[in-house]
């Protein structure tokens, strides 16, 4: 018995802008496009998961930075935060600091003449309780995807390569 449905069109890669796949590496537009969609609900994520733990409204940045500071237990400066995070607006890192110091989740401190930062207990106690809720919902929910965890880190190490190659093309296009 034949199947009545048509089959459906040959359609190309996923993408969101069809006349930049039209190149060289289709591929790369592909990867745009999950990019994209994985930043925003990664963004939207951590919101929600700050805020089930408990903790202040907060924006995305500000939630990277809280866990960066308390990454490792010791002070860092904002020009630390600005390169591990790649932001290149230190005005936005720097306001979400100070957001995250009158929370009281982090506070300020000094290494020589050089401004720092660092984790609260209050700011601490956050962060464990904000991987309780990443590890009952998000987590657990990942590993029954079935994923392989060394497929995972290839993919990591693969787009922090191409983080590399964007950055090298912002500065081209910036000094055209």
């Amino acid at each position: 018995m034949t199947d009545p449905r048509p089959t459906p069109p040959d359609i190309g890669p996923v993408v969101s802008s069809a006349h930049l796949a039209d190149s060289a590496l289709p591929a790369l537009s592909e990867v745009e496009f999950a990019l994209t969609m994985m930043n925003h609900a990664y963004q939207r994520w951590m919101v929600r998961c700050m805020t089930a733990a408990g903790g202040p409204a907060m924006s995305p940045l500000e939630v990277l930075i809280l866990h960066l500071v308390h990454h490792r237990g010791r002070a860092k400066t904002l020009a630390e935060v600005c390169l591990i995070l790649n932001i290149e607006d230190t005005h936005l890192a720097n306001y979400a600091i100070k957001k995250l110091t009158q929370a009281k989740l982090l506070k300020a401190g000094r290494k020589g003449k050089e401004k720092t930062v660092q984790i609260t207990e209050a700011g601490a106690a956050l962060c464990s309780r904000y991987k309780e809720v990443r590890e009952a919902l998000l987590v657990r929910a990942a590993r029954q995807l079935g994923h392989d965890a060394q497929d995972m880190s290839r993919v990591a190490s693969l787009l922090r390569a191409l983080s590399g190659s964007y950055d090298q093309a912002a500065r081209a296009a910036a000094a055209l």
